[in-house]
């Protein structure tokens, strides 16, 4: 959507500029709706269609006078400037004036009564609603308009690292930070003394309790995240994946932090390894669990994914079970909070799967969030858990877990 506005923005060399960059692209993003609304107010007759690049000047504009610490006389200047260096939107620079500059001027109005779906499709807003009810369909959208955590997954030892990054420890022992500062220059990044992972993310590996020596696999595993949970355990990891670039983040990773595992490159459909221990499968979704960190998936999915990537899901569980050992252990995983791609599938599943049956979470695996287990045993995290008025506990990626075993 905007990255190919914004692509620019990855050659800057100044790293506050860069930081800059990126801040005014997530903010336009996440709050997409509430600037459109504000843009139209002063749009009687629309956009103009010869111009489609002025759209997104506007919006970047209308973003850093709305919700970033940038004087409104320089953001509008910026956006005239840039509509001026591209002959289909020069002609607009007068419009782009006018109205960024009404925008400027009756700011308190316009963020004063925010819509509460405002900057959620209207899709998704209406599922919400009706999977998880009114109030909670609130709160994730809420927790969607507010900037993340860095969430961190530490060696050993994380009220030591949190005391010395000024962070603190979440229930399941990662840790959690405030800050801007870039991630490579954080104390321990280069030593490999954690990474950064999700709490939401860090909890599938976690309940997979992979042992010291047992043959494991991570399927779907780039970046490396969980790949690095398991070998840390002391288990024997073939990490799988289809994409090569992502795989050589994978490879660094792991070399950063001092860990090893066999890496893969190659399609969970026609993988042909095992039989395993324990397998992870953190497959393919829609990601609207993650819109919190990657604010782009609310606007760049639609309804119609959902069927198509919960087929995909099927077959890749199928073929997971496959690759199991008799009495070996399976984790399937989503960052979706479409049932289609969690519980719906894990259902259908143990319909098509006579020799696969659920092992339960029990509540002491997941102490200070045993109310993301559902009356199945299955985990449900949403992202508007772990939010509070500290506004440190800024929410989690929202989950869907099942831990799964094959008969012996």
């Amino acid at each position: 959507m905007l990255d190919e506005r914004t692509s620019s923005a990855a050659e800057i060399t100044d790293a506050r500029e860069r930081a800059l960059a990126r801040s005014i692209v997530m903010v336009s993003l996440r709050r997409l709706g509430t600037i459109r609304m504000a843009l139209a107010k002063f749009l009687d007759k629309g956009l103009p269609k010869k111009a489609p690049a002025l759209e997104w000047i506007l919006v970047t504009g209308a973003a850093q006078i709305l919700f970033l610490d940038v004087g409104d006389h320089a953001a509008v200047d910026l956006a005239v400037h840039a509509c001026k260096q591209d002959r289909a939107t020069a002609p607009f620079a007068p419009l782009a004036n006018a109205v960024l500059r009404n925008i400027a001027r009756q700011k308190q109005d316009l963020l004063n009564a925010p819509e509460p779906f405002a900057d959620t499709p209207q899709w998704l807003a209406i599922r919400w609603q009706k999977l998880y009810g009114l109030e909670n369909a609130k709160a994730i959208s809420a927790i969607h308009a507010c900037e993340p955590t860095l969430d961190l997954t530490v060696r050993s030892d994380p009220e030591n690292w949190a005391r010395r990054l000024g962070g603190m420890v979440l229930p399941n022992g990662s840790v959690r930070l405030q800050t801007h500062t870039p991630v490579v220059e954080l104390e321990g990044y280069s030593e490999g003394a954690w990474w950064v992972q999700d709490v939401s993310a860090s909890l599938p590996a976690r309940l997979l309790h992979v042992q010291p020596g047992e043959i494991t696999a991570d399927l779907c595993a780039a970046p490396g995240g969980k790949t690095m949970q398991m070998a840390m355990a002391g288990a024997q990891v073939v990490a799988l994946d289809k994409s090569a670039e992502r795989m050589k983040r994978l490879a660094a990773n792991l070399e950063r932090m001092g860990l090893s595992a066999q890496a893969r490159i190659g399609d969970v459909l026609t993988f042909s390894g095992g039989p395993f221990d324990a397998i992870l499968l953190d497959a393919p979704c829609t990601s609207t669990g993650t819109i919190r960190r990657h604010p782009d998936a609310a606007w760049t999915k639609r309804a119609s994914h959902i069927a198509t990537l919960a087929a995909l899901q099927s077959k890749m569980l199928d073929r997971a079970a496959t690759l199991l050992k008799p009495g070996g252990r399976m984790v399937y995983c989503t960052c979706s909070l479409e049932p289609e791609e969690g519980e719906q599938q894990i259902a259908q599943f143990l319909r098509r799967a006579p020799d696969m049956r659920r092992k339960p979470v029990e509540a002491g695996e997941l102490a200070g969030l045993e109310m993301c287990i559902d009356s199945n045993g299955d985990v449900r995290t949403l992202p508007h858990y772990l939010a509070h008025e500290d506004s440190r506990l800024s929410g989690m990626d929202g989950f869907f877990v099942s831990r799964l075993e094959r008969a012996g």
